[in-house]
């Protein structure tokens, strides 16, 4: 089912949380606090959104990590019903694509429920105190590629690298229902 997120609640704090990365390691929201902020990305294996798009949010996440962004994608659809999107599919789908974040598993779907997430991809850009700047897409593309789409998400979150704050406009970001037990 095609859904969109909501608009951007500007200054919404970011609920804290405690996620096991693909290692079964604990990482927290504290942890992976950026410098100049943090992006969180819902995202799964399956949805042919995330699909169409999982390059450009690993090229676009490798140059926020360089401006001081931290970045990390959750996983928080049921995967006993959608088993593409188990943690052994998640480890090879971060090894496929190069991830340079951590892909983290939210098993109970706890984390998706406090962030109100909707959707794969769903995007949470946070400015250094954890402050909402950015509920938008990545760009234009959505099942299908957009050829030279303006990079929407990397231009909010470097300009929240230099400033703050994220653009008074966003465009809401598209995609599969999160999966829900």
């Amino acid at each position: 089912m095609l859904l969109q997120t909501p608009l951007c609640d500007f200054g919404w704090k970011a609920p804290s949380f405690t996620l096991k990365d693909l290692e079964d390691r604990t990482v927290s929201l504290e942890s992976l606090r950026g410098e100049k902020g943090t992006l969180l990305a819902f995202i799964c294996n399956h949805c042919p959104y995330v699909k169409a798009i999982v390059s450009f949010l690993v090229e676009d996440a490798k140059v926020l990590q360089e401006n001081g962004i931290a970045v990390a994608a959750i996983m928080s659809n049921d995967y006993h019903d959608y088993p593409e999107d188990s943690p052994e599919n998640m480890k090879i789908f971060a090894a496929q694509h190069g991830f340079t974040f951590p892909y983290l598993l939210d098993e109970d779907q706890s984390v998706a429920r406090q962030y109100n997430a909707v959707c794969t991809p769903d995007f949470f850009g946070f400015d250094a105190g954890l402050g909402l700047q950015y509920r938008g897409r990545l760009d234009a593309s959505t099942a299908r590629v957009v050829p030279d789409a303006r990079r929407e998400l990397r231009e909010a979150m470097l300009a929240v690298a230099q400033g703050g704050k994220g653009p008074e406009n966003q465009i809401a970001s598209m995609g599969c229902s999160i999966k829900w037990r």
